[in-house]
């Protein structure tokens, strides 16, 4: 006859079992851990070729000739695209005024005349991002220059309220001395909080439309959410064996940059008119596999309307993850700072970068130096806070080091490039 264990003994026993559990979890948290990062660093270097069943080196994926069974490492990579029409609808200066276009008669402005709620919304469906969208008329007589008082305006034809909008109108003066401005989202709208190279701590709140690009993990540009499944970035950052798209991620949302997670990318769409050697249409648009989820931590910004209008030295918010100086490291933490622009005669001058500019740039910073977008902020936003909303103006592109005097930041010319960035996301639906 045995003797019943005591409860020292089962008391042990248990520790022992809890124990077993504990190093259990933690070994396979260490294998999990452990195979994701053998994960990362095979595909940093090597393209796996499913239906041939082997590894080709990264650098042979998108470089035009089939190097997997199939051709699969030729499938999925970027794409360039080259507009050669113009998209028949925009909004003109702060006023957002609609305007339409077709060939011959071109560009004006739509009447308020028999304008419905319904044409708000295919209006605003055909320039893109579209949340609670609502138009308002403003008098004629009001319009801020270039629009002209005197027209060319346009009407809605009755019985046009699915058609789009360039296609529903007839060329008349305006019954209702009055035209359309329309709002059709809530891009660009945040709470009020008061590196980027003498900048200072930033949260996601205030800038939901930043975006991480990565690629194996590792951060490689800045983005801008401009709808739930589309991101403004840079061509540069695209450059050498970043064609390949299964091998980016979106990351939004986040303050302090991470590796885990993100948004996969299905279309990579580079401006067929880049030139690496100028920097000059230095402008690429990401399509998200699916859209993400808007909130206040991811929320896009607004594109800004066709004749803007900066005005002089205004004032301009940059942000990123980039350099916290030059030849330094990318900062954990998202950095914003405040930079003027810089009227284009200065930045052209020959004391500064002088024939380098641009139409399709811009420049912002301070002469003396001191504060700059840097490495690892390429891609990301400049952005401009007017009528409740902020607006990309410009991408970061390139510059001659960081905060060097003299040498500030060059940006691409959001504006410049409307038509072929509305283009590009109707092409893509």
């Amino acid at each position: 006859m045995t003797a019943p264990k005591t409860p020292k003994v089962k008391a042990s026993k248990k520790k022992r079992i809890i124990l077993t559990v504990l190093v259990v979890v933690v070994l396979l948290g260490i294998l999990v851990t452990a195979a994701y990062f053998i994960k990362q660093l095979i595909e940093s270097k090597y393209f796996f070729c499913k239906s041939s069943v082997k590894f080709i080196p990264i650098d042979k994926a998108c470089d035009g000739n089939n190097d997997c069974s199939g051709g699969e490492d030729e499938l999925t990579c970027l794409s360039s695209f080259k507009v050669n029409t113009t998209f028949p609808v925009r909004l003109m200066t702060a006023q957002q005024v609609l305007q339409v276009y077709s060939p011959g008669p071109g560009w004006r402005s739509v009447c308020s005349d028999d304008w419905a709620e319904q044409h708000t919304q295919t209006a605003c469906k055909q320039l893109g991002y579209t949340y609670k969208p609502k138009s308002t008329s403003v008098k004629v007589d009001t319009l801020l220059f270039p629009l002209k008082t005197t027209g060319p305006f346009t009407a809605i034809r009755p019985g046009t309220t699915k058609t789009p909008i360039h296609q529903a109108t007839i060329d008349r003066v305006c019954k209702s001395d009055s035209v359309i401005s329309l709002s059709c989202s809530d891009c660009g709208e945040v709470g009020f909080q008061d590196r980027v190279v003498g900048g200072s701590d930033a949260f996601i709140e205030d800038w939901p439309w930043q975006v991480s690009l990565q690629q194996g993990g590792q951060h490689s540009c800045g983005g801008s959410l401009v709808s739930p499944r589309w991101v403004i970035t840079a061509a540069h950052c695209f450059t050498g064996s970043k064609k390949e798209l299964s091998r980016w991620r979106v990351v939004s949302g986040r303050t302090y940059i991470g590796t885990l997670g993100g948004s996969y990318v299905d279309r990579i769409i580079l401006n067929a008119n880049y030139d690496p050697a100028r920097n000059d249409y230095d402008i690429a648009m990401m399509r998200l596999s699916s859209p993400i989820s808007v909130g206040v931590s991811r929320k896009p910004v607004c594109l800004p309307p066709k004749a803007f209008s900066l005005p002089s030295q205004a004032s301009m918010s940059v942000t990123g993850w980039g350099y916290l100086e030059e030849k330094g490291k990318v900062s954990p933490t998202l950095q914003k700072a405040s930079i003027p622009l810089i009227e284009r005669r200065k930045c052209a001058s020959p004391k500064v970068y002088g024939s380098s500019i641009t139409q399709r740039m811009i420049c912002a910073g301070f002469l003396d130096g001191g504060v700059d977008a840097c490495q690892g902020d390429s891609g990301g936003p400049l952005v401009y806070f007017t009528s409740s909303q902020w607006h990309l103006v410009g991408v970061v592109s390139w510059g001659v080091g960081c905060a060097r005097e003299r040498k500030p930041g060059v940006y691409s010319n959001v504006e410049e490039m409307l038509n072929w960035i509305r283009t590009v996301v109707e092409k893509n639906p």
